[in-house]
């Protein structure tokens, strides 16, 4: 199968000021050869560029209409090289009758899309126009059902170097590993968990003070702030609305986590190093939302519960029900619901070997065998060309 891609490539040396997104294209383009497929992308192609401007503005529409000009004629062009359109595209990076054309030239086009459940109450109508959705989010499918969207339930997409499976480091027997950035619900629950003795490393960005050039901010206009509100209340409804500024009051975290539980953030080997040797690497599935207030946080599986895996970790991850359809409980990974669960959880994996050692190469089988993007793109195929 030959696949024409657009998952957020960019053009320039430097990455966007959008929050990271690179890893995308590394992790697919190298699923798709290892599947023994093949892909082709519409050259000079600033995916990213589109999640730079603000939704209906002028710029937006400008990069639309010439992102996707070029990617029509480049398709007219290469027809027969073609079989299907893989897409990470965001709603407001769609264009509808573009796709439509594309479809009329007989080329299928699904689209990824992975912070449903963050992001929507109800499937954008951008979105109808594919011939499947990629849904990773079990928490969304009812979302796609009630709207008869065709959609096809498959994992994060997830690739690890071959040299990083089945080549575990010597595991550190006590080192309890969180590696991701810093928001106060990950603060409050590693916060309170340190609070009942667990003795865990916290690594990523925003953990330590950075230093910053201050800037004097120029005050928005009463019309723009405004708009700004109106089109939030678009996007999330009143309801949103209100746990937003809700949340805005209670801005400081209940728990801190102490500087003597923060490490640096680690480079790619170094992040791959300690999430194989880690005793425990732990994952955190909460997400700050406008939908739930902190006190009764959003959750779901997020990348990590593959990756981490993947890698041979010994991993324990926050409970969401899209976790049993990965993976069983006890046998391949452990969760915990709460703070104190997660102590328990941890303080049992380390008084216990033989089970890290179980849950790392159940898990790791697990993932490679089931959840890799070799597997899901056999999935999409099939369901496409069935």
């Amino acid at each position: 199968m030959s696949i024409l891609l657009s998952f957020l490539q960019d053009t320039g040396p430097e990455p966007h000021h959008i929050p990271a997104y690179r890893f995308w294209q590394h992790y697919i383009k190298n699923g798709i050869e290892e599947a023994g497929m093949q892909w082709l992308e519409v050259p000079d192609a600033d995916w990213a560029a589109g999640l730079t401007h603000p939704v209906g503005s002028a710029e937006l529409k400008d990069w639309s209409s010439k992102i996707w000009e070029s990617t029509l004629a480049f398709i007219k062009n290469n027809l027969a090289k073609i079989d299907i359109f893989l897409c990470y595209l965001y709603p407001q990076q769609v264009d509808t009758t573009a796709i439509a054309q594309i479809q009329q030239w007989g080329i299928p086009c699904v689209n990824f899309y992975c912070d449903n459940v963050r992001e929507f109450s109800k499937v954008p109508a951008a979105f109808k126009v594919f011939d499947r959705m990629w849904v990773p989010e079990y928490e969304a499918l009812a979302m796609y059902k009630e709207a008869k969207v065709n959609y096809i339930h498959l994992p994060m997409p997830m690739w690890v170097d071959k040299k990083y499976r089945n080549t575990l480091p010597n595991e550190n027997p006590q080192q309890i590993s969180f590696i991701g950035s810093k928001d106060n619900l990950r603060q409050n629950l590693l916060g309170e968990a340190i609070a009942k003795g667990l003795n865990i490393t916290v690594r990523g960005s925003g953990w330590q003070p950075e230093s910053s050039v201050q800037t004097v901010p120029h005050p928005a206009s009463v019309l723009k702030k405004i708009g700004n509100q109106a089109g939030f209340i678009k996007q999330h409804g009143l309801k949103g609305y209100a746990i937003k500024h809700l949340q805005q009051l209670s801005q400081s975290a209940v728990f801190e986590v102490g500087e003597a539980y923060i490490a640096a953030k680690p480079g790619h080997e170094e992040y791959i190093t300690i999430t194989q040797s880690s005793a425990i690497t732990l994952g955190i599935n909460r997400v700050p939302s406008h939908k739930r207030l902190h006190t009764n946080p959003l959750t779901y599986s997020r990348l990590r519960d593959i990756e981490a895996p993947m890698l041979g970790a010994c991993y324990l991850t926050e409970y969401c029900e899209g976790l049993n359809s990965l993976y069983e409980a006890e046998k391949e990974i452990l969760t915990y619901k709460t703070a104190d669960e997660l102590v328990q959880q941890a303080n049992r994996l380390l008084k216990d070997e033989q089970m890290r050692k179980a849950l790392r190469a159940s898990g790791q089988q697990r993932a490679l065998n089931e959840h890799s993007i070799p597997v899901s793109l056999q999935k999409i195929k099939a369901a496409i060309f069935k």
